[in-house]
């Protein structure tokens, strides 16, 4: 009997234990990853960090043909499992939005996007700025020589080979510095595309930036909507939101075809930090020490499963005390 009791106080204290081991921190959900901010791209012109080019014209009416939704999600324009399949997933007349709803005001075909002035010729530093870091390959491509802004963007009319391919770059300040030398034999207004292919995720990011060589052949728009020079390290181009310092989080995995998920900001409460709780206050050299007061509670989803054992050892205590207690009282009758 005495024994059947012990091994009952003991499953029972360790009950708490095994359910605190067994009971995992959710994870909160990975938001926003990243967008060309110079040249500047039009989803992060048209975002709540565009400053005067949202005003524009062309963000305006691409905010009218978004049926009113925002651009709040810049940085989130991806697709998951393309897999090198870009021509395939992407419809033409639909690069920019990459074939997303939640993104289609950015195919506007229109001659007066914000755009960055460029230098034919010119070396070109493209400031890729991310919010999570991913590892991939970024291939970089520029709209043909005779490319008409006004009409809806295609894959035939990029180059065949993109002028930069970089891997695996290193963050520097939160972006991505992606360097290449510009064709020299471009003129007015193009789409400098850039297509990131993560392999830390299965997501592929697409990006338009509209971008405007001194006229030229491409006729009427090639001046409307400059809003900086770039490639000399000089660009006006506004810049989104400084990255988060918090850690990469794996993302969560959209449907290739379904709107991409506005980034969550509150979905989980943080843990508290052992660092961030209050010191309590040193007191004067004539007074006595006082007796440390007790922790602050932490709550349930942050306890590790080290704080359960004085459950389990009390229940175990107070099944000795009582077999004990059984014991004598047998002796004595």
């Amino acid at each position: 009997m005495f024994r059947h009791r012990v091994a009952t106080a003991v499953l029972a204290g360790a009950v708490p234990l095994l359910f605190a081991v067994s009971t995992g921190l959710p994870t909160a959900p990975a938001y926003a990853h990243g967008a060309p901010t110079d040249p500047l791209s039009r989803t992060a012109a048209c975002g709540p960090e565009g400053g005067a080019a949202a005003q524009t014209a062309a963000c305006q009416a691409a905010l009218a043909a978004n049926n009113g939704q925002n651009f709040d999600a810049w940085d989130n324009l991806r697709i998951a499992d393309v897999n090198g399949r870009d021509q395939q997933v992407v419809p033409d007349g639909q690069l920019c939005s990459g074939g997303l709803p939640a993104y289609q005001g950015l195919d506007l075909a229109r001659a007066d996007w914000p755009a960055t002035r460029l230098t034919p010729g010119a070396d070109l530093t493209v400031t890729y700025r991310t919010t999570i870091p991913h590892t991939g390959t970024f291939t970089i491509y520029l709209t043909r020589e005779g490319y008409d802004p006004t009409t809806p963007l295609r894959w035939a009319d990029l180059a065949a080979q993109p002028f930069i391919t970089v891997t695996d770059p290193p963050v520097e300040d939160g972006a991505y510095r992606l360097s290449g030398t510009l064709p020299s034999n471009r003129t007015g207004r193009h789409v400098l595309y850039t297509v990131w292919r993560n392999t830390s995720t299965p997501d592929t990011y697409y990006s338009c930036s509209d971008v405007v060589f001194p006229e030229g052949s491409t006729g009427s728009g090639d001046a409307a909507g400059v809003i900086g020079q770039s490639g000399s390290g000089e660009s006006t181009a506004p810049a989104p939101p400084a990255p988060p310092t918090a850690a990469p989080e794996q993302d969560p995995v959209p449907g290739t075809t379904a709107t991409p998920s506005t980034p969550a900001t509150a979905d989980a409460s943080p843990t508290p930090d052992a660092a961030a709780l209050p010191t309590p206050p040193t007191p004067p050299a004539d007074q006595p020490v006082p007796v440390a007061a007790a922790p602050q509670a932490v709550p349930v989803s942050a306890t590790s499963p080290a704080e359960y054992l004085p459950l389990a050892a009390g229940g175990l205590m107070a099944a000795l005390g009582i077999g004990i207690f059984v014991m004598l009282r047998r002796r004595t009758r």
